[in-house]
């Protein structure tokens, strides 16, 4: 066991500090937290508002120690009270933090940039612009205009374009965040790699792989509760409940003859034991709580505002 001492080392030439990943939904925050930490903590999805959660991962390489805030995608619509516990999150991310990753999808500039820039401007934190998905970037001669055009919106540390998903450059954007931490000890040991637990981790891998197997409705009206996550015999035994808001949908998540949610659960089960290093047994249930998603007192219950408290 590490002792205290050890932990809070004091070495003057020791760097931390808080990194927020920030913008709109769907421009890639999580595919740049598992791709600068080698590993997937953060779900990933096509679909936008796949993040609910701030999620924090912990990179520590030497004296270097970078705690990367991804948070969910800041956005318009107010309508429902996860959208507004979805921007509460990912504006309370930039209290605190020490430089902010704000991460675009290509040349596109929209009106949620401009939300975003405008939570960013109030901060006053140093903010490198990230121009992510380069790679599918049709005219790649419109990017240094785009560039020129947006540096007169607000005077960013630096404006880097990426690619988070093959890795293009984000080395570069790496190495820009570190020149901008301050001297401090770790707050991390050195081998933790997120503040989340496991059994948080095993309900995102469920909501993963039941976003990407559903349509368009149910995913944004779907949320998972985990609620057993016991070692028995050497094998980590987990039982996730999968709630929907209508009958309806609890029948097209679970499919013809229980194929779809056999298939969701066998897909989450392989990554389970990758993320665990371990033999998992899962089972699943649907059940219907309608109107959870519009109810705070129901995103409560289902541990929604815990972080946030």
């Amino acid at each position: 066991m590490t002792s205290f001492d050890e932990t809070m080392n004091t070495d003057s030439d020791q760097q931390c500090g808080y990194v927020a990943i920030v913008g709109r939904p769907n421009v890639g925050k999580s595919t740049l937290l598992n791709k600068i930490l080698g590993q997937k903590i953060s779900i990933t999805c096509r679909k936008p508002q796949t993040t609910r959660h701030q999620i924090v991962g912990v990179k520590t390489e030497g004296d270097v120690q970078t705690v990367y805030v991804d948070t969910p995608g800041l956005h318009l619509n107010k309508e429902k009270a996860l959208n507004r516990f979805m921007n509460k999150t990912a504006s309370s991310a930039l209290e605190g933090v020490d430089v902010v990753v704000f991460i675009i999808d290509r040349t596109a500039w929209t009106e949620e940039e401009d939300f975003v820039l405008e939570k960013i401007k109030r901060s006053g934190i140093p903010t490198i612009l990230a121009i992510n998905k380069v790679d599918f970037l049709e005219d790649k001669e419109a990017l240094l205009p785009f560039m020129q055009e947006i540096s007169k919106k607000h005077e960013f540390v630096e404006m880097i374009p990426i690619s988070a998903k093959t890795g293009r450059q984000v080395d570069v954007l790496e190495e820009k965040v570190e020149s901008l931490l301050p001297e401090s000890i770790h707050f991390y040991p050195e081998d933790q790699l997120t503040d989340r637990s496991s059994r948080f981790l095993a309900a995102e891998i469920v909501r993963e792989k039941v976003m990407r197997s559903l349509g368009e409705e149910v995913p944004y009206q779907m949320t998972v509760m985990v609620e057993r996550f016991k070692v028995i015999k050497g094998r980590i035994h987990i039982d996730a409940v999968i709630y929907v808001e209508k009958q309806g949908q609890k029948l097209i998540l679970i499919g013809n003859k229980g194929g779809r949610i056999k298939q969701i659960g066998i897909d989450a089960r392989k990554d389970m034991e990758r993320l665990f290093d371990n033999q998992v047994v899962l089972k699943l249930w649907v059940k219907v709580k309608s109107g959870w998603s519009d109810d705070e007192r129901a995103l409560q219950s289902l541990g929604y505002f815990d972080q946030l408290d």
